[in-house]
């Protein structure tokens, strides 16, 4: 009998129930027998001992299934040590609670921080395997995570909208994607959707390379310009500021966001009508795409394989088109972010994207 652990962490995305049922239909198309005890919102269902059993019939029908049938929240590792406000040590209370249900290996999905908690709990004696989850596709150690390539899939559509009442009023769009460390959420969307400019937080934009871009397009006939902007987008003289100076200029700034502040410039310095769109949680929600469905699938079906061979201390990757097992240790705490020399960056400064740099 073997007896699974299973949570799911952080933002909420698509493809996080098809890669549970993928764990758990391996585990029950196995010889061995199983209990499936699902952990309620998170590390918080496993502090708080907030769980169900769960059988095959709980896993049937959610491949197709958005959000995720466990819940989810936030818990940051940064006090996830720090006690409770009841004063319980939260890392000891999980580690109870796994040992009170005689767990054999907790199953976690989630991104950088649930993998920095998962590793904690590793390094803890506790046997852990992961699936990399996250919109972001920032992940240490795996080439893709499931939820971004749906979450393309909506920003793009979303861009694609945008298009013709762009070219109808001759204004300029911003369309706000999201990503806030990094940009291959909004590098991908905008490349897709035939973005003219796409600003993203490893490349500092010069406004003055921005607005040339636009005029650049106003002079050659081309009435409009599409901006695709992650909402961690940073302006070069932002970027010299110290974290201290730049959260300080962000708790003052008046604008919602980066690109409010974006299209205030831009509307000043050509006289351009400028409108932004912000597609948000969107690009979490919805069905998994058939990509994601497969590739959640598949993580799913060797985190199951894992468990089969009692090897633990893993997240299940993918590297070159083909699943890997990457240890936690070197996945926790690192992040996969879009280098300014990466050879998508070139490519699209071929086709003629500005990048504002």
């Amino acid at each position: 009998m073997k007896r699974i652990g299973m949570l799911t962490s952080g933002g909420d995305c698509q493809a996080l129930n098809a890669a549970m049922r993928g764990v758990v239909k391996t585990l029950y198309n196995s010889e061995e027998q199983v209990e499936i005890y699902g952990f309620k919102d998170g590390y918080r269902g496993l502090i708080y001992s907030k769980f169900q059993m769960l059988t095959g019939k709980d896993f049937s029908g959610i491949l197709t299934k958005g959000g995720t049938i466990l819940g989810t929240s936030r818990t940051p590792f940064k006090t996830i040590q720090d006690p409770d406000e009841n004063g319980l040590n939260k890392v000891e209370a999980m580690k109870q609670n796994y040992y009170k249900l005689q767990l054999d290996c907790l199953v976690v999905l989630g991104g950088n921080g649930t993998h920095k908690t998962a590793n904690l709990l590793s390094k803890e004696g506790l046997n852990v395997i992961t699936l990399p989850k996250t919109i972001d596709n920032d992940l240490w150690g795996t080439d893709m995570t499931f939820g971004f390539q749906s979450a393309v899939d909506i920003a793009t559509d979303a861009i694609d909208y945008i298009h013709t009442t762009a070219a109808s009023h001759s204004r300029v769009f911003i369309v706000e994607v999201m990503g806030h460390k990094v940009g291959w959420l909004t590098l991908n969307a905008g490349m897709a959707s035939g973005a003219d400019i796409i600003l993203i937080p490893e490349i500092p934009y010069d406004i003055k390379k921005v607005v040339e871009k636009i005029e650049d397009r106003n002079k050659r006939g081309s009435g409009f310009t599409i901006i695709a902007v992650a909402e961690g987008a940073i302006s070069k003289d932002d970027a010299k500021l110290s974290k201290k100076e730049y959260k300080k200029k962000l708790e003052k700034m008046t604008h919602p966001s980066v690109s409010y502040e974006l299209a205030e410039a831009i509307q000043k310095k050509t006289g351009i009508e400028v409108r932004v769109t912000v597609p948000g949680h969107m690009q979490r929600g919805g069905s998994p795409c058939p990509y994601d469905r497969v590739f959640a699938s598949r993580l799913g079906a060797e985190a199951g394989k894992l468990i089969l061979d009692n090897q633990y201390g893993f997240m299940v990757g993918y590297k070159n088109r083909e699943v890997v097992r990457v240890p936690l240790e070197d996945v926790a705490g690192k992040l996969k972010a879009v280098s300014p020399d990466a050879s998508i960056v070139k490519e699209a400064k071929l086709l003629g994207i500005c990048f504002g740099d």
